[in-house]
């Protein structure tokens, strides 16, 4: 989980370790104890309601990667993102995908719904109608798809996935630790404000990094 890594960590790369990103929820969950030391759906479902709602949002913690603002991370996706992997990949602050890569909400095709995080970071992505019909139908978004809705940040030949992340990967870094987190903040936030409130908080944000820039100033 992101909470769980040092300060000293300033981007956070997600990949699939083979071919694929991630193929979504394991099917034997729908069978008792079939996953060693993982809840199957009908545990969870005979548990009380509190109880069950706290297990699935120790889930949603662990896909969001997104709202430190001091830190930037990076989903790499190459073939598959299949539900939970879908929503892995929306939890990221940016995605750069392979051009075999495609995209499913298959949780309703299964009876169930989205509920890591992924139903708010879709529509705010793609909007609502769209985000809708993705996740209700449970098809394929392709790479190219992907790119147009705005899921996608950018595709790349899959032979070039690596070294696109990593050209990014070094962009970020080379730019002030302190500056990417205070924009990150102002951007994270700013769908729930005015556009009043929206340059207060760049006010108050650009002031900060002004001290700052001063006291580095002063010390030359």
């Amino acid at each position: 989980m992101s909470r769980h890594l040092p300060a000293t960590v300033r981007v956070v790369v997600l990949r699939g370790a083979g071919a694929s990103f991630s193929s979504g929820l394991d099917r034997r969950m729908f069978a008792a104890e079939a996953v060693p030391g993982v809840a199957s759906l009908g545990e969870l479902a005979a548990r009380p309601p509190a109880e069950a709602g706290a297990s699935i949002e120790e889930w949603q913690r662990a896909f969001d990667w997104r709202s430190r603002p001091d830190r930037v991370s990076v989903a790499a996706v190459q073939g598959h993102a299949v539900g939970a992997g879908f929503q892995l990949a929306l939890g990221a602050d940016l995605r750069i995908c392979a051009e075999d890569a495609s995209f499913t909400m298959a949780e309703a095709t299964l009876g169930l719904v989205p509920d890591l995080g992924g139903t708010k970071r879709l529509a705010d992505l793609v909007g609502y109608g769209a985000a809708l019909e993705i996740c209700v139908t449970g098809r394929r978004v392709g790479a190219e798809e992907a790119l147009r809705l705005g899921i996608a940040n950018a595709v790349v030949p899959v032979a070039e996935l690596d070294a696109a992340v990593e050209r990014l990967v070094q962009a970020v870094l080379a730019v002030d630790r302190d500056a990417v987190a205070e924009t990150k903040a102002l951007l994270l936030g700013a769908s729930g404000r005015t556009q009043d409130e929206q340059e207060r908080a760049e006010r108050a944000a650009q002031y900060r990094r002004l001290r700052v820039l001063a006291g580095l100033f002063a010390e030359d």
